[in-house]
């Protein structure tokens, strides 16, 4: 299975931080894939395209072939991705209406779907847009759209709150954005696969233990690593 190779390793370290939870994630989108990426931490999986491999980035703002971010003083205000940050175009990439982009997510040309997440459910619910409180953002907006339509979700996101909270549960409690979508997660503790089993764990953070996984999410945990390894090891 693959691993963040070229993170340089210490041995200290505990769990992956913002990038490398977008490195390991990149590792696992396949080359020629069309892509698009949500705001936050899976904005960040464009820097990280594996070497011989050729990855197509979509914006929902009417962009194919977005490229990693630029260098400071290199930005073009008119360059931007869905979340008005600055971005670059690879050699060969088309603009179009933003109209035509969501008919490419709604007509499911669309590989492969990073975003980031509030909460998701042991059977693949996510809830990545409100906690539901009176204050909160009037509408789902288009993740609602990019659960729905692309083919693939994965979710890159810290694997408690700030307040130690759990993020994987049995049932979310915030508004859902689709139900049954979410593929894989990666959190900053590990790799998690959604199975008609539940949550399966296929891969471990540096320095995190099984146990400290399964105590930190609120659904049950299978550790399918034998699956890969042919031995379990924490």
């Amino acid at each position: 299975m693959s691993q963040v190779a070229d993170v340089k390793t210490d041995l200290n370290k505990k769990g992956w931080d913002r990038n490398e939870m977008a490195q390991r994630a990149a590792q696992d989108i396949p080359n020629g894939a069309y892509v698009n990426l949500g705001i936050g931490i899976p904005e960040q999986v464009a820097k990280y395209v594996p070497d011989g491999r050729e990855v197509i980035y979509h914006t929902e703002n009417g962009l194919l072939g977005m490229g990693p971010t630029p260098e400071v003083g290199c930005e073009d205000p008119e360059l931007i991705n869905a979340g008005k940050k600055p971005v670059t175009a690879v050699k060969g990439a088309a603009y179009f209406h933003h109209a035509d982009s969501f008919a490419m997510i709604r007509g499911q040309h669309i590989d492969i779907c990073v975003l980031g997440a509030m909460q998701v459910s042991q059977n693949g619910d996510l809830a990545n847009w409100s906690t539901g409180s009176k204050n909160a953002i009037p509408a789902v907006g288009g993740a609602m759209d990019l659960v729905a339509g692309v083919k693939t979700i994965y979710i890159i996101t810290q694997h408690v709150t700030k307040y130690d909270d759990a993020k994987l549960l049995e049932q979310c409690t915030f508004p859902l954005t689709g139900q049954g979508v979410v593929k894989r997660i990666y959190t900053d503790l590990a790799v998690i696969e959604i199975t008609d089993k539940g949550f399966e764990l296929l891969e471990l953070a540096p320095g995190i233990s099984f146990e400290t996984v399964k105590n930190k999410t609120a659904a049950n945990l299978i550790d399918s690593r034998l699956k890969y390894s042919g031995e379990n090891n924490d």
